[in-house]
């Protein structure tokens, strides 16, 4: 099977799901397009009446008759339009909002794997200029081709009912447009698609850069990103600069033929005239349906591109939309539930896994351990050592290759991953902050919290008395990713978001890294009161933080090496000792 031609089906099939609920509304365009484009092509029997009747008749009733008549054609023509227009343009936004809202909530629930190899810009770049494309065509361009397919048809058929032998001249010129249109247009759809690749890539650049401002200047990168930049969108440039290349040729080679036939038709239709063989009025009417089937053939080629470029971009929706979510739920027979409320007890059985991107290195390596409900686990080792990817399995974000993760005994393939992550409460290295007011964040995975209940988190957190500084107080608006906030408090926040949604497993990763040495140390004397009646994974690379956890493990290359408690770990582990002697040395120094 051509999967082009595969990948083409499902485009189509693609936005007839979108449209089909419209399908009333579709039938009132089609019927109002219909009538319009039967309206234009009545018009150049108008033009004969005129001709024939009035002018050459010279007779001032019949020419009234036939400006009358063409007055009626003329409001009937803008009734129809009007309707056309409405239902088209309705179409086409109803189209672009529902297709946005089916890819966003689609691309909202598949698994994080699929970012790892997907730029989220491009997708961005899909969900918007993508989208915004189909809507020109479907609520303008698509609705020019079949008006003006209509009138090809009609007026084909029109200049056989008024001058066969003309006809023929005209037909004899079909082939010589079809052959570039199907020449032309092959070549149109593949750069389209290019071209759309091209400003996929330029938007994510923009995103990438942009992103990262400080880091760019700090380093004085400027004149490099400028420069690459460039090259990206001259790339761009030079893609779209083929396909308009190719759309001028198509345009242009349409018009020449066609105008051509129709410059020899009057030749021969003038000489009918001359010798008495039609009428003016005929001739007139006849070149009225040749300018008709000549403009429908210019607009359609002209249109062509956009419904080629439209195609590209429905195929690169329908690929993000056939993207199949790895993490889900199990069939309705398979599917476990947990309680309402859990004790929070963790078990890891033989654990392997691969990150999909990395299939030759093991982030874990076969790790058995059994978290207590209630207990505080420290997780400890080198960077890179599958601290922070055993929390992404918990959350199963990942599955494994091999072995099983237990919540409150269950094996966690076996729940609506929904229902396991309500269990969980994760503050990041990196906390995730996001456009709007501070209480809204605060309240991201608990919506329902009353203010007081969000006051009494921040202040647990000791973060009430920097938000009270704040301009608006808890009603603040934060930017993009809390920028303007200092990293300790942006922290801060992620902490008391995480007490507020009150998860019987609370997964700390170096949830102190970013605050200063005060904040710290009330986050420190908080930790205890925070912690009770709840299972606490904590990692850490300052083992000051951790040192009075329940048990630390000590994980390097994946694999578990030991685990016990601060003082038994110092004595029996040499890879601890030489970490604890490492920061405590280093500590005592900066005391000194």
């Amino acid at each position: 099977m051509n999967p082009l031609s595969s990948s083409r089906r499902d485009a189509l099939r693609l936005a007839w799901r979108f449209v089909a609920p419209y399908r009333w509304r579709l039938a009132g365009a089609l019927a109002a397009l219909m009538f319009t484009a039967a309206i234009t092509l009545s018009m150049g029997q108008g033009i004969r009446l005129l001709v024939d009747q009035g002018l050459a008749t010279q007779s001032q009733s019949a020419l009234n008759h036939s400006i009358a008549l063409f007055f009626v054609l003329v409001l009937a023509l803008a009734i129809g339009t009007f309707t056309r227009f409405y239902l088209v343009s309705w179409i086409g936004e109803r189209f672009v909002a529902d297709i946005r809202q089916r890819v966003f909530d689609h691309l909202i629930g598949l698994h994080p794997g699929f970012y790892e190899s997907n730029r989220a810009s491009e997708i961005q770049s899909r969900l918007t200029a993508d989208t915004t494309l189909l809507q020109t065509v479907i609520g303008s361009s698509l609705s020019m081709a079949l008006r003006n397919g209509i009138m090809l048809i009609g007026g084909i058929v029109l200049l056989f009912v008024t001058n066969a032998k003309l006809s023929a001249i005209v037909l004899c010129s079909l082939p010589l447009v079809v052959a570039p249109i199907l020449l032309f247009g092959r070549r149109v759809r593949a750069l389209s698609r290019q071209s759309q690749d091209r400003v996929a890539d330029v938007g994510s650049y923009i995103g990438e850069t942009l992103g990262q401002i400080k880091t760019v200047q700090a380093y004085n990168h400027q004149a490099q990103d400028k420069a690459r930049f460039a090259g990206t969108v001259e790339a761009a440039f030079a893609t779209a600069g083929k396909r308009i290349r190719q759309r001028a040729w198509l345009i242009t080679t349409v018009i020449v033929l066609v105008l051509g036939a129709v410059g020899v038709m009057l030749w021969v239709g003038g000489m009918d005239v001359i010798a008495g063989r039609i009428s003016g009025g005929d001739l007139a009417a006849f070149v009225f349906y040749s300018l008709i089937v000549g403009m429908a053939f210019g607009s359609i080629s002209e249109v062509i591109g956009e419904l080629q470029s439209a195609a590209g971009a429905a195929e690169r929706i329908a690929e993000l939309l056939r993207t199949r979510n790895l993490i889900g739920a199990p069939q309705q027979d398979q599917l476990l539930q947990l309680p309402e409320r859990i004790s929070g007890a963790v078990e890891l059985r033989g654990v392997r896994f691969n990150y999909p991107s990395r299939p030759e290195h093991p982030a874990i390596d076969g790790i058995d351990l059994t978290v207590r409900a209630g207990e505080t686990l420290a997780l400890v080792g080198p960077s890179g050592a599958g601290k922070s990817t055993l929390f992404d399995l918990l959350l199963r974000f990942f599955d494994p290759q091999e072995g099983e993760v237990l919540v409150e005994g269950l094996p966690i393939q076996r729940l609506d991953p929904a229902d396991l992550r309500r269990c969980f409460a994760l503050v990041s290295q990196n906390p995730a902050l996001f456009y709007g007011s501070v209480a809204d964040n605060l309240r991201y995975g608990r919506p329902e919290a009353s203010d007081a209940e969000v006051e009494a988190a921040a202040r647990a957190a000791h973060a009430h008395e920097f938000i009270e500084r704040l301009p608006q107080g808890y009603q603040t608006h934060l930017g993009e990713a809390g920028l303007g906030l200092s990293g300790g408090q942006r922290q801060r926040l992620a902490i008391s978001r995480a007490l507020l949604t009150d998860a019987p497993i609370l997964l700390l990763d170096e949830a102190t890294s970013a605050l200063d040495a005060e904040s710290e140390h009330l986050i420190q004397q908080a930790l205890p009161g925070l912690m009770r009646g709840r299972t606490t994974l904590v990692i850490a690379h300052r083992l000051a933080t951790v040192k009075h956890a329940d048990r630390i493990a000590v994980i390097d290359r994946g694999r578990l090496q030991a685990i016990g408690t601060h003082g038994e770990l110092v004595l029996s582990n040499p890879l601890y000792a030489r970490l604890a002697e490492l920061q405590f040395n280093t500590e005592r120094r900066e005391r000194d």
